[in-house]
């Protein structure tokens, strides 16, 4: 992992400042002397920069994204506790953490940060920049705000903007993590009850009824108690609680719910998507309980050099990290033709 320490405060667009911004990022592969083969990977909610092994089959050695082709990137999210300046970072100011006192980061905060990145890596053009779920959220971003920059793009299980239905599973996620007395506490425990809880209902919109049916039915009928499915969620609760911090949890579904093409650009949602022109790739997945189908269909209706694909899956919005076979597939095919 690299780290890249910014000089100069980081205004948010909340008004506040980060003095001492870090920017943890991974990157792979080698920048050619053209400076035209970099493709750019933003990561979802409780991911990393280490992209090779969050999406594998997709991204690293004998894959469509190989580092013997492209010089790969992928910066961690501020806000995260993954390397980047985030509640778990030391506040300057105070010579402790912020934990529950760091302050409110968007969507295009994040992006912001990705730009700083971009101009100390030296890359003047995106030739690829890809993405899921709330990297899309970055990825969409970061094309209205720098549209130059960026040649050609690949969105999976991701939408324009977040809707009603995402930010009610957040709302009900932070009042989990609410609800736990310790979640504002000032250690690197706090709120683990209540992000356990959270987990758990994320996960409903991640998989859907097919899966859980399929995977974590009881073949006992006469069980009363504790049944496949119940092991199940609370085995991904405990999971999540061991690599994760809750009030990043808290302050990134904030964030999600900031996600709208259409904020402050005096413009339609349509006519931001209309006035992306790069070549994109825009895919969907059957069975996506979280960002269905029809988000995908709207950008590739309104982007004027998208293209659409729909892969059959019954693994939800997770399928974006599991259908590895499937996507490289088209991924590979649409960037051959390019």
């Amino acid at each position: 992992m690299n780290y890249l320490n910014c000089d100069i405060p980081f205004e948010t667009e909340s008004g506040e400042n980060i003095s001492d911004l870090k920017i943890a990022y991974h990157t792979y592969g080698t920048l050619n002397k053209e400076k035209n083969n970099v493709v750019w990977v933003c990561h979802a909610l409780t991911s990393n920069s280490a992209v090779t092994e969050w999406w594998p089959g997709l991204v690293g050695e004998n894959c469509v994204i190989n580092p013997d082709k492209y010089f790969i990137v992928c910066a961690n999210i501020i806000g995260s506790c993954y390397g980047s300046t985030g509640p778990t970072s030391t506040n300057p100011a105070t010579g402790k953490p912020y934990f529950s006192t760091f302050p409110a980061v968007t969507i295009r905060d994040m992006v912001k940060a990705h730009i700083i990145l971009r101009q100390h890596l030296g890359v003047e053009k995106i030739h690829l920049l890809m993405a899921g779920s709330m990297g899309g959220y970055q990825a969409l971003e970061w094309c209205a705000m720098e549209s130059d920059k960026i040649e050609n793009l690949f969105l999976i299980t991701t939408s324009a903007a977040e809707s009603a239905w995402g930010i009610a599973v957040h709302t009900a996620q932070r009042l989990a993590i609410e609800a736990d007395s310790s979640w504002q506490d000032e250690t690197f425990e706090a709120g683990k009850a209540g992000l356990k809880a959270a987990r758990a209902i994320g996960l409903l919109t991640y998989r859907n009824y097919k899966i859980l049916v399929e995977r974590q039915t009881d073949p006992d009928a006469e069980k009363t108690d504790n049944f496949k499915a119940s092991s199940y969620i609370i085995y991904q609760g405990d999971k999540l609680v061991k690599r994760f911090n809750a009030q990043s949890y808290w302050l990134l579904t904030k964030a999600m719910d900031s996600h709208n093409l259409a904020r402050g650009r005096n413009k339609t949602q349509e006519e931001v998507l209309q006035s992306l022109e790069q070549r994109a790739l825009i895919m969907g997945i059957t069975s996506d309980l979280l960002c269905p189908v029809d988000e995908q269909k709207h950008i590739a209706d309104n982007m004027p050099n998208a293209t659409y694909i729909e892969i059959d899956s019954s693994y939800g919005h997770d399928g974006f990290l599991i259908e590895a076979g499937k996507i490289s597939m088209h991924l590979g095919k649409w960037l051959s033709e390019g």
